[in-house]
């Protein structure tokens, strides 16, 4: 082999899909959740880095000088130093579009459980009652608006989905112009306060950078009418948990879906976890058999192009090296 690719951190079973796939580079992959020496020493003369979770900083990136690639396994890139990898010329990929329909169904889905009061009732029947009158006050889903925060691939099949329920669909997206959301079938908004003021659901799709931590915090969730339900499948830290839980108490908002948190797991005195007006569900979202295979094998081929000098499918900062 004349290539060395090391897989720093994972949940999967076995590695079989990215040996075969980096196999046609040429590439030995090796498993350093399987290893007892620290990371820092696996990836010294590393060719390529796939990463799931762990921290690819500046001083691990410049420890690397045979590194050509970093693939992340998954969407976000916001555990790896692009600016360090950048200077250092390595490649850093991600797989933006592996599990857009799970993270749509799944952005629905717990809308429609905060809206339809499918916890309470369950609960109340649990608990030995027959009383429709545990998920009131609720309200018809037709005569509701949908805001969505942000308006990307994952945003318009959302947008998609919505559009069965029969809901109004408005979006803010500070990078698109109003002609680009209204093709993709939504509403746009001049301002995220205004979306925020009429939305009935509002559903967040926008990466986590130094702009958008805690974007949506005390001021945001005051905006939102005092019935509305606040849903985020994108990323832990766009929304200022401890605000949420302020929120809450104080009837500003009537719920929230979260499938991430800022720190996963959460501790176990977090805020929200015992509070009935919320979901939480454990950044499962992605989740599929298929678009588990799919993330698999598309992070590998991203390694497997850059070793064999190709040009990969998915590079975040390509055009500046």
């Amino acid at each position: 082999m004349t290539h060395r690719v090391v897989f720093t951190d994972h949940t999967f079973d076995d590695l079989d899909i990215e040996r075969e796939i980096l196999a046609e580079a040429d590439a030995e992959l090796v498993d350093a959740a399987a290893s007892d020496e620290p990371l820092a020493d696996l990836v010294t003369d590393a060719d390529g880095i796939l990463v799931m979770y762990d921290e690819i900083d500046a001083g691990l990136i410049r420890s690397m000088s045979e590194c050509q690639v970093i693939s992340r396994t998954g969407i976000g890139v916001d555990n790896v130093d692009i600016d360090a990898a950048t200077e250092a010329g390595i490649h850093v990929t991600n797989v933006p579009d592996y599990c857009i329909p799970e993270v749509a169904d799944h952005t629905l889905g717990l809308a429609l459980a905060l809206q339809r009061k499918l916890i309470e009732y369950d609960r109340s029947v649990e608990a030995g009652e027959w009383d429709v009158s545990a998920g009131r006050p609720m309200h018809r889903l037709a005569e509701q608006t949908w805001g969505l925060v942000g308006y990307g691939n994952i945003a318009r099949a959302v947008g998609d989905r919505v559009e069965a329920t029969g809901m109004d669909r408005i979006a803010f997206d500070a990078f698109l112009d109003d002609e680009e959301i209204r093709k993709n079938g939504a509403e746009p908004v001049d301002s995220l306060d205004e979306l925020l003021g009429r939305a009935d659901v509002v559903s967040v799709h926008v990466p986590l950078t130094e702009e958008t931590e805690n974007m949506v915090g005390r001021a945001e969730l005051e905006a939102m009418q005092n019935h509305a339900y606040l849903i985020n499948c994108a990323r832990g830290g766009i929304v200022d948990e401890d605000a949420l839980a302020a929120a809450l108490d104080d009837g500003e908002i009537a719920g929230a879906g979260l499938d991430v948190l800022s720190e996963e797991p959460p501790s176990e005195d977090h805020p929200l976890l015992d509070d009935h007006r919320m979901i939480i569900t454990p950044h499962a979202a992605f989740n599929s058999e298929e678009s588990v295979v799919e993330l698999r094998q598309k992070a590998a081929r991203n390694a497997r192009d850059v070793l064999s000098g190709e040009l990969p499918a998915y590079s975040v900062n390509g055009g500046e090296l």
